[in-house]
């Protein structure tokens, strides 16, 4: 059975999230794997920068500003793991609009110094 978040079904998020992660394949710097949170994301030197939640939402790790910026814009939402906490440097998009690799890319840049 194949669950649905905003009309987008887990398959297809799987395949967008894959697509991303493999323009990141040439890259020696990025890896995937590990426990914990965000264990099937993207990570640079070790640190996260893209995820699909739980939830099936597509997370990336940006500047606060950047996070603000696109808050505000109405692109996504500050990204809250599940205790309530929200994430500020950490945006989470519900659908996939063609901005996936885009952010990824900036995330990247972020966490792993360019």
């Amino acid at each position: 059975m194949t669950w649905q978040l905003c009309g987008v079904s887990s398959p297809e998020r799987s395949a967008a999230f894959e697509r991303v992660a493999g323009a990141f394949a040439t890259d020696r710097r990025v890896t995937r794997g590990g426990k914990g949170f965000g264990s099937t994301g993207l990570k640079v030197d070790g640190k996260l920068f893209a995820l699909v939640s739980s939830r099936g939402e597509y997370v990336v790790k940006l500047p606060r500003a950047r996070v603000s910026e696109l808050v505000s814009a109405g692109v996504g939402v500050l990204f809250d793991p599940g205790h309530g906490r929200l994430m500020r440097e950490w945006i989470a998009l519900s659908g996939n609009d063609g901005r996936w690799l885009e952010l990824a890319k900036e995330a990247r840049a972020y966490v792993g110094g360019a």
